[in-house]
């Protein structure tokens, strides 16, 4: 008999082809949430869910008496509650590497375009305030021959220092629990404390996994110890900035600029001061939003979900659950 798994999202037809040739299934392929009913009926016959960023934790797991497994369509995991999901022996899969080189690109959409105020002098341009004459106040800064700070330097990490190195002669620096000797011997990077880093980068980018250790791993203190030209560029996680503080840097000129994919709550609340700044770009976590990079991550959680159930081991077991 076929194991039985809900998927709670639409996804592409050939990964769901996929899944129909191993797993008995059934889909939410509407874009509107799933009616707490339906979800619940669900649960309680699936031994695999394949989803994208829905809290799984204690209370999800009991509606789930037979789930063996969870395949999440994310580099990130967060969203699992790792201690429960223990307790119940649930595999918890997510789809690392695919979106490296588009994440990548993302990051220096937001660095070029913070630093060359490309979306202001969009609408500057559209606004028809552009006069003969103006000059200064159109200035931007510099990214070739600048410095990079990357705070948490993973695949996806040294994807942009490899980027900054050859494309933009920058100087690469990094703050990680541990050395990254390729990215040391390949992109020329320096390793250094987050203290260090704050103070010498120019751009200081925050590319490190929402835990425990890193939720408000930047604050006001960490603001402080920036270059007031500096530019801050976030697309981790928002849990990872004390969005406050990063707020009052910007008001009071603390730092220059933000670019920014994540926010603290998502979507972004309409009344944030953050979308009235001139001098912050804002995305709706977009980071690997590409029609093909969706797909091959669609694709790889359908094949991760399919091996769980069927008694075999994902190549992409989280750590905590492997």
């Amino acid at each position: 008999m076929k194991p039985y798994v809900f998927i709670d999202r639409p996804i592409p037809a050939e990964a769901e082809a996929y899944i129909a040739e191993h797993c008995a299934y059934s889909i939410w392929d509407r874009k509107d949430p799933i009616p707490p009913d339906v979800l619940q009926e669900e649960l309680s016959q699936a031994n695999g869910l394949l989803t994208s960023g829905r809290k799984i934790d204690s209370s999800f797991l009991e509606a789930a008496p037979r789930l063996r497994a969870v395949s999440t369509i994310s580099v990130g995991y967060n969203h699992f509650d790792i201690t429960a999901m223990k307790a119940r022996g649930v595999i918890g899969t997510n789809t690392p590497d695919v979106l490296n080189e588009t994440v990548a690109d993302l990051v220096f959409a937001l660095i070029l375009s913070s630093a060359r105020r490309t979306p202001e002098l969009d609408r500057y341009v559209k606004d028809g305030l552009w006069k003969p004459g103006d000059n200064e106040n159109l200035f931007g800064i510099d990214v070739h021959h600048s410095s990079l700070g990357i705070i948490g330097m993973g695949r996806i990490g040294e994807a942009i220092a490899r980027r900054a190195k050859f494309g933009f002669s920058m100087e690469v620096s990094y703050c990680n629990r541990s050395r990254r000797e390729h990215a040391e011997q390949q992109y020329g990077a320096v390793y250094m404390t987050l203290e260090e880093l704050l103070r010498t980068s120019d751009f200081v980018l925050l590319m490190t996994p929402l835990t425990p250790e890193t939720a408000r791993l930047i604050g006001r203190d960490q603001f402080r110890m920036m270059k007031k030209t500096a530019i801050f560029i976030n697309a981790s996680r928002g849990q990872t900035v004390d969005e406050t503080a990063l707020i009052e840097a910007l008001q009071e000129g603390t730092i220059r600029a933000a670019g920014l994919d994540v926010f603290d709550r998502e979507p972004i609340d309409p009344d944030s001061p953050l979308l009235r700044m001139p001098n912050v770009v804002t995305l709706p976590h977009i980071g690997s939003a590409t029609a093909r990079t969706r797909y091959e991550m669609a694709m790889l959680a359908a094949r991760n979900l399919v091996l769980a159930v069927t008694g075999q081991t994902p190549p992409n077991v989280v750590a905590e659950l492997s």
